[in-house]
């Protein structure tokens, strides 16, 4: 999942993003208010971590341009100890959660998970699905007792594509939320069509995977019912 990181705190700012890489997420930083905003209008994000109190721009002014722009990122406030009236009229404009620093990057990770599943009407982090046990917490998928051995990658696209069950995600969709909106440097618009044909067949060592379905010229579906 892609996750911007608007934190004017260098070290911070860093600690969140070398964190976050570990559990998985792509990240983008933004140390102003005037690069988040170039930031939100113009690439995807599933998670906007936000502080309030950027040198160059009101954090709440921000925040309205964040529901402008998007209606998909989930956005979390960071704010300094004592802003409980900024903390208010943020999740009043919609925000899904704050931390106040300093906090636990322990704490973070959980919010993250818990809005996840909130927003996707999740009641546990494990999902069943087709007989397979997704765990959206610790990343793991098994068959049974069983652990599939899949990619970071390949796992990356499973959840995603399971938290959107039923909807057709486009190769676009899936290469910013996996990859993220900056490349690597050898990455080929086939990456998504090989990690898909990769998945199918190490699930299919299970199970029939036959509902991961390609729709021919868009993108991809789990058809799940």
């Amino acid at each position: 999942m892609n996750v911007l990181i608007i934190e004017d705190e260098i070290a911070l700012s860093k600690e969140l993003e070398v964190f976050l890489k570990k559990e998985g997420y792509v990240c983008e930083l933004a140390r102003t208010g005037k690069e988040a905003s170039e930031k939100i209008y113009v690439n995807s994000y599933d998670f906007i971590l936000l502080d309030l109190g950027l040198p160059d721009y009101d954090g709440l002014e921000l925040l309205k341009e964040v529901f402008k722009a998007t209606k998909e990122a989930s956005v979390i406030i960071l704010t300094a100890r004592g802003t409980v009236d900024d903390k208010v009229k943020g999740l009043n404009m919609g925000a899904d959660d704050y931390l106040a620093k300093p906090f636990s990057l322990l704490e973070l990770q959980s919010r993250m998970h818990a809005i996840i599943r909130r927003k996707h009407g999740l009641k546990k982090s494990i999902l069943p699905i087709k007989g397979f046990n997704i765990d959206i917490d610790n990343r793991t998928v098994a068959w049974k007792e069983e652990q599939v051995n899949l990619t970071k990658k390949e796992f990356d696209l499973l959840h995603y594509l399971v938290l959107h069950k039923n909807r057709v995600l486009t190769r676009l969709q899936l290469t910013e939320h996996i990859w993220g909106n900056l490349m690597d440097d050898d990455f080929d618009s086939n990456y998504i069509d090989v990690h898909i044909k990769n998945l199918r067949k190490k699930l299919s060592a299970y199970e029939e995977s036959d509902w991961i379905e390609t729709v021919r010229g868009l993108g991809y579906r789990a058809n799940i019912g």
